[in-house]
């Protein structure tokens, strides 16, 4: 069975992210309270993980992490990551103009 990392995600009081990441499910129980656990994510492996108070997630992160974020983290990062999206190109393209020749102008 593969390890998991637990990190959590909250800003500081001078605006700063902090991170702080527990080895096993235990240690963040100790120091979050949970109130259920998630049975929905299209994510297999975050069924079954635990939802904690005032916490956002559990989300899928590279390298077996699962992370959680406070709100406002959460909604910072979203901004961000709105406005980082790049831009789509329309799908209308300019009309292609044929020309083409009529059977009585070829054979002349």
């Amino acid at each position: 069975m593969k390890r998991h990392i637990y990190r959590v995600v909250t800003r500081g009081p001078e605006g700063d992210y902090r991170i702080r990441d527990y080895m096993t499910e235990e240690e963040i129980r100790h120091r979050h309270i949970q109130i259920g656990t998630d049975d929905c994510s299209t994510d297999i492996t975050l069924r079954g993980r635990p939802i904690f108070k005032g916490l956002i997630g559990p989300m899928p992160e590279a390298g077996g992490v699962i992370r959680y974020e406070s709100p406002d983290v959460f909604e910072q990062m979203t901004k961000e990551w709105c406005e980082s999206k790049r831009k789509r190109r329309s799908r209308t393209q300019k009309p292609v103009i044929i020309e083409f020749q009529s059977q009585v102008e070829l054979q002349n």
